[in-house]
This record gives C-alpha cells, sequence and structure tokens, in this order.
C-alpha cells in the first residue's frame, strides 16, 4: 500500500533559507509528509528561460513524486534577497519593487504550466523573507 504523503515543495538552495522553509513546514505539520525538490531561484529556477536546463529536471521529479507518493499539492516557496531574482533583473536596479516583478513572473508561468498539466491538483505559492515571515502570493 502506498503511503500518502500530502505535498511536493519546491523551494530554493539558499542555505538562509533552509532552517526558515523546514520551521515553516514543521508548523503546518507536514514533516514526513512531504517531498521536496531545492532548485536555486525556486519557482524562478524552473521557470526562467536563463535557467532552462533545470525545468525538465522539476517536473520529471514531481511527476515521479506524484506517482510513488500521491501527493495532491505543489507548495512553491520562493525567498527575498533571492540570487536568481537577480540574475533574472539583470542590469536592471535590483529595487523590491523589480524583485517583485520577478517573483510574480514565476509565480504565474509555475501556476499555468502546473494547472494545464495537473488541473485536478492543488498549488499553494508562498514567499519568505529572512525574518522568517511565509506570506502567500496571489
Amino acid at each position: 500500500m502506498k503511503k500518502r504523503y500530502q505535498a511536493m515543495v519546491l523551494s530554493c538552495m539558499d542555505p538562509r533559507f533552509q532552517p526558515i522553509v523546514y520551521n515553516y513546514l514543521k508548523k503546518k505539520k507536514l514533516n514526513g509528509k512531504y517531498s521536496a525538490v531545492t532548485i536555486a531561484g525556486s519557482a524562478i529556477g524552473v521557470t526562467a528561460k536563463k535557467f532552462k536546463k533545470w525545468h525538465k529536471l522539476f517536473w520529471d521529479n514531481f511527476d515521479i513524486s506524484l506517482k510513488l507518493h500521491s501527493i495532491k499539492k505543489l507548495i512553491v516557496i520562493n525567498h527575498l534577497d533571492c540570487g536568481a531574482a537577480k540574475i533574472i533583473n539583470g542590469k536592471k536596479e535590483f529595487s523590491k519593487i523589480n524583485e517583485t516583478k520577478v517573483h510574480r513572473n514565476s509565480f504565474q508561468k509555475i501556476k499555468k504550466i502546473f494547472k494545464k498539466k495537473y488541473p485536478k491538483l492543488k498549488i499553494e505559492l508562498k514567499i519568505i523573507s529572512l525574518n522568517s515571515k511565509v506570506e502567500t502570493f496571489k
């Protein structure tokens, strides 16, 4: 019998945010109930053309987790002060407004792809800051 996991979590590899992500998921009582993929930039890393080589890696892992763990949702956790967002921003001033646009764009893209591929599953989009504040991104 398959063990029922609840989610796959996509988060960034930035070590500053690993404890924050872990504590957030623990608070949500998800410890031991999710598959995890960490890629630079989280949603940015799996949607931006600059990181195209990573996209298949994520979706292949998602498909495997879905088959093996019967997950019901994808939780995407981006973070502020993101190096991948700075790379995508290019030579433009890296302001909070510009960073927010990069995150919003990545969230919209991943949500669109996800809903097309997995219309029956849920997706949650979160953004965290260094002070451990977790917000839902809409």
